[in-house]
């Protein structure tokens, strides 16, 4: 499937491919496209063809099969820097797993010390996972296309204390706060996931939305006429209106086309006054 996507992608991004074993053939498959492919040798590491690609105008970085802890660092810094998007192939079995795994490798490969910083920066380089599976039958299809959404840290701490008159409200209104602290520092949730098409029942049903950040962010980056048909498919399936476009309550505005210059100074006395 990775072979086949790169059809869609357009023509005038400049591809850049780093394998460790050389088994996408891109560029006999599609011979005018852009293509610049690397694997790492026992003189030349993987990371130093990552940092070579950096300075050859990439647009793509994809990563053949992301299987051992210095792939998943490369995969990682890609993603980040290197190029407008990656795309890399995973063997896990669910999205939850995918996070973990990854995470785990950045953690096995000595790139972070914590659990959390780790993960968070895994699960801000997933926008969309999609997982194939090979049925008993042999059968190949896509079970499902999955959305990451990485959750804002808020502030919500207050400070409603410095209105509490007791001692005693102050302190409960500290033990909310502190409640606060330790939820976020223990079991901070990172992410949200869900399935935006799944396969069911012998065809694919749309579930759920796209989030609105990834609309804005693939519109960005289509011509025109993808974006048209984006947007059709985002009205017929979602009711989500095109960019720009948003529904408004029917009003009239008054516009007084000889407006009268207003004058300034001391507001003229009545004559009643004295």
């Amino acid at each position: 499937m990775l072979m086949a996507m790169i059809e869609n992608i357009y023509e005038t991004m400049n591809l850049r491919i780093t394998e460790t074993a050389f088994e996408l053939h891109l560029r006999k498959i599609y011979p005018t496209r852009n293509i610049l492919s690397m694997r790492e040798t026992e003189t030349v590491s993987g990371q130093d063809c990552l940092d070579v690609q950096k300075k050859t105008d990439g647009s793509v970085n994809i990563i053949g099969e992301v299987a051992t802890d210095p792939v998943a660092s490369w995969m990682i810094q890609s993603a980040q820097v290197a190029s407008k998007f990656t795309l890399f192939t995973h063997h896990a079995k669910t999205f939850p797993d995918l996070v973990t795994a990854l995470r785990n490798s950045m953690l096995r490969a000595g790139v972070f010390k914590d659990e959390k910083t780790a993960e968070e920066q895994v699960v801000q380089v997933l926008n969309f996972d999609i997982h194939l599976v090979k049925d008993f039958r042999g059968n190949r299809y896509i079970e499902r296309i999955t959305e990451c959404i990485p959750v804002e840290d808020k502030n919500e701490y207050t400070f409603d204390y410095r209105n509490e008159k007791s001692l005693e409200g102050k302190l409960n209104k500290f033990m909310d706060n502190a409640t606060v602290f330790f939820t976020k520092t223990t079991n901070r949730e990172l992410y949200k996931y869900r399935n935006i098409m799944e396969y069911q029942d012998g065809r694919y049903v749309l579930t759920n939305p796209i989030s609105s950040a990834n609309i804005r962010e693939m519109r960005n980056n289509m011509d025109s006429s993808d974006i048209e048909g984006f947007n059709d498919f985002l009205q017929r399936n979602w009711g989500i209106k095109p960019a720009g476009q948003f529904e408004s309550e029917a009003e009239t505005v008054t516009v007084n086309s000889n407006p009268q210059p207003k004058k300034r100074g001391r507001k003229p006395k009545n004559k009643a006054e004295v």
